[in-house]
Parts: C-alpha cells; structure tokens; sequence
C-alpha cells in the first residue's frame, strides 16, 4: 500500500486502515474481538498480586434475568403459609418494576431437602447441584441498587448503575496479567439465544486500555472461527506473514501509540491461537465420561454444559475470567420469570444444574477448584408477590449469590433475608461486597487496583466494599 513519502501521518493512519480492514487476509484470522486483546501482554506479562492469593482465575457463571433465591437457596415457610394474602406491614414497603399495590404474595412450590453434610437446604431443582453443597457457601443476604435489567446488570459486573467503567473481568486482568501467551485472558461465552438488556457494554474495560477487553466467543459448536490455517499454507509460512505486518508496522509505529501496539501484539496472538487454541476448543478430544457428566449431547444440557466445559479448559490454560452466561433474548428466554415462575425457572435450572455441578466436579477432580474461584448469581432476585398470578418480578432488596472453591471456605449459608424473603435483614451484602472478595481471594486490594481517569484514582468497588470474612 503506498503513501505519499514524507507525509508520516497519512502513512499511519493508512497502515491503521489496513489493520482495521478485515478483508486483509491475516486479519480475518486474527478476530475482530481480539484485535485489542494482547495489550495485557505488551504491557507486561504476569503481574504479581498485592497479597498471597488463594484463586488465580475465576468463572462467573452468569443467571441472566435474575434467578428467584426464594425457589433456589432460600426457602420461606411463612411465605408458604400467607400465599395469596397481602404483605403483612411490618415487613415494609418494596419498589417494583411492574408489581401494582394490591399484589398478593406468592408461596414456592418447590421442595426444599438438607444436602450433604452441612445440610444446608437446597431447592429440587437443583438435584446435581446439590451433591456439592458442602463445596459452596451460599450467600443469601445479597442486594443491590437498581431493580431494572440493565443498570442492574451494569452494576454487577462495574460496580456502577451505566456504562463506560471496566467490569470485574477487565479489572482482573488489569491487576494480575494474562498467564497464557496464546489466548485471551478474559472471555465471555455467551447464551445463543441473543443479547441482554445491557449488552455488550456491561462486559467491557471501559476507561481502561484496550488490551483489557473481554474477547467475546461465539455461541454454538465454533466459538472461534478461522483458526485453521488455509488451504496449502504451513505454520512457517503464515511465520512469515505475520513477520512482514510486524515490521512493517514497527517501521512506522509511533512511540507511546498504544492502541496500535496493542493491534500489532494482536497478531502474533492470533499466530499462537491457531496452535493452541484448536485443542483447547475441540471437546471431541475429551472422554465419553466428561461429556456426560456435563451433559454434552444430550437435551437441555448440551449448550451450557459445552460452555461449562470449555471454561474449565480455558482456566486450566491460564485464562483469568471467564464469563459463562445462562439466558438471552428477551423475556423469559432468561431467568425472568414475570409470567410463570414453574416454568422457567423448571427449564432454566433444567439446562444448567447438570453442567455446573459437573463443572464443581470436574475442577476438584482435576485439582483446579483451589485456585479457581467460582461465583454463581444474577443481577438481582424474585419478589416475594405474585405478578400476573404466577409470576415473580424483579427484586435488588435481598436475594441469593454463592461461591465455590479460590480458597472459599464452602458448606455454609452467610446472612439472611426476612422471613418472607422480601429485604436482606442479617449481614446484608452488597454487590461490591461480592467484588471485594472475588479481588482479595486473587491477592488484590480495592484500594491498590485502581486506574486514573478524569482526575480520579477510579476502582472496582466505587466507595468501598466490605470483605464477606466469613467466605474467606
């Protein structure tokens, strides 16, 4: 490609071009996700954490739309028992989405029985799950600010109610580095059944450089496409093309232009993932009985549990976050059980029991549950009345997260919502109390990981989060 000599600027912006055009041939292979992805790496390797760390990489299993903690890890008697009466007063008022004053309590039809040695009670809906209880410490007291999808959705992975500041993800990767030098180090597998209120935006890095961005995998068999080298090209070959676009784009590269070092990094990852990446995706490598214990091949479980699985690859490759998301679309395509409650939370619990007790299973197994830390939850619960007779709306005053392994002391159930499950009333834990931890169990202080912008050291955890001390 020619530019006028002597005119740097236009050379540069050409060359910029040229790597943002993605009818470039190497380019299509690099991954538009990726383009950005391997600042991390330009920036400097793995970086050392603050304080011992107890979990080097984490797995949000993500229940989008907002799971009922009065269906699944938090049952109500008295609940039960007012079924169909107006909320007694003394239990408060409740803002709601879409619930009118004259709703009635809602009582659960699920059944409830005491698991594992701890005993604590989990719903029948999660019948897998259950046989690893004594591994979680279920978290009922959770609550955060805002009762809509997406400032809620905002809030759980920013820490802020809109857009533009870095999730969880993006923020990890900043304070520890990426460990594998041939894939991301911070992916989200998304649900194929569409996009969430908040969209792409709430998994985002924000204010902070480029290179900290999620990649985002495909949804369904190929999560990656163009991994495979063409037709009659051989690894030396494709060696030296991405050689030549290095040095062409060192010749001209500005000191200090970040972006473009981080597109330029970029292909060399692209070059490395199409060695190691093919094998970490191919789930056919793996054995009959992994695949069943996740439920691959088999309806409901076949999607989240390929995506369960792959996340316990891509930690056992190094990757630091990976965001596995259970529900898309609009509507009760998610955990958003405005018109029936059953039903959905039946089918959505349905499809992901199996694949995350298997995931529990098979990283224990593997000895990987100690140094991955795994967090379970939505951005926000179920009200405790009825909407439209048998669904539940949106609910931020009290609901249920957990946590499993990173050093998270499991077999317990922290704090409390009242006794219809309207308000979290014992220890109540914020959603950046949930940060805080996930943070201090990778060695990494709230007040330390911070980034400047607009004059302010910003961070995770907004004012400040409290550490849940009996997780940990």
């Amino acid at each position: 490609m020619w530019t006028e000599p002597g005119n740097h600027h236009n050379m540069l912006s050409t060359r910029r071009a040229f790597l943002n055009d993605s009818c470039c041939g190497f380019g299509s292979l690099a991954l538009a996700s990726l383009l950005s992805e391997d600042l991390a790496q330009a920036e400097g390797q793995v970086r050392a954490p603050h304080a011992t760390a107890k979990a080097k990489s984490v797995i949000f299993l993500f229940m989008a739309g907002g799971p009922s903690h009065l269906e699944t890890f938090d049952p109500k008697p008295l609940l039960n028992e007012l079924d169909g009466q107006k909320r007694p007063a003394e239990f408060g008022e409740a803002k709601y989405q879409q619930i009118t004053g004259d709703a009635r309590l809602l009582g659960s039809k699920r059944s409830f029985r005491k698991c594992g040695e701890s005993g604590i009670e989990v719903s029948d809906l999660f019948p897998h799950l259950s046989q690893c209880i004594d591994d979680i410490a279920v978290v009922r007291s959770c609550h955060g600010d805002m009762v809509v999808h997406s400032a809620a959705q905002y809030e759980l992975f920013s820490g802020r109610v809109f857009p533009g500041f870095p999730s969880m993800g993006s923020w990890v990767l900043y304070g520890l580095g990426n460990e594998s030098n041939s894939l991301p180090g911070y992916v989200v597998l998304p649900d194929p059944l569409g996009a969430l209120e908040a969209g792409q935006p709430m998994y985002m890095h924000g204010f902070l450089p480029a290179g900290y961005q999620p990649t985002m995998f495909r949804p369904g068999s190929r999560p990656v496409l163009n991994l495979d080298l063409p037709a009659g090209v051989d690894p030396a070959q494709r060696r030296q093309t991405a050689k030549l676009i290095r040095d062409l784009n060192e010749a001209t590269l500005t000191p200090g232009d970040r972006e473009l070092e981080a597109r330029i990094s970029a292909y060399e990852l692209a070059f490395r993932m199409q060695t190691a990446a093919p094998e970490v995706l191919d789930l056919s490598q793996e054995t009959q009985e992994t695949l069943e214990l996740y439920g691959v091949g088999t309806a409901p479980t076949d999607d989240y549990g390929r995506r369960c699985l792959l996340a316990r690859k891509l930690v056992e490759q190094g990757v630091r976050f990976v965001c596995v998301v259970s529900g898309g679309g609009p509507g009760d395509m998610q955990w958003d059980a405005h018109s029936d409650i059953e039903e959905n939370h039946l089918r959505k619990a349905g499809e992901t029991d199996r694949p995350v007790a298997a995931l529990l299973t098979d990283l224990k197994q593997r000895g990987l549950l100690d140094s991955t830390l795994v967090l379970w939850g939505g951005e926000f619960g179920r009200s405790p009345e009825a909407q439209g007779g048998k669904g539940r709306d949106h609910h931020n005053l009290g609901f249920t997260m957990w946590l499993a392994g990173g050093g998270i002391r499991g077999g317990q159930t922290i704090g409390a919502t009242d006794a219809i499950g309207l308000r979290a009333v014992e220890k109540p834990y914020h959603l950046r109390d949930i940060h805080t931890t996930i943070l201090h169990q990778l060695g990494l202080d709230q007040h330390r990981l911070t980034y400047p912008h607009l004059g302010r050291n910003e961070r995770l955890t907004f004012v400040e989060g409290t550490l849940i001390e009996e997780a940990v």
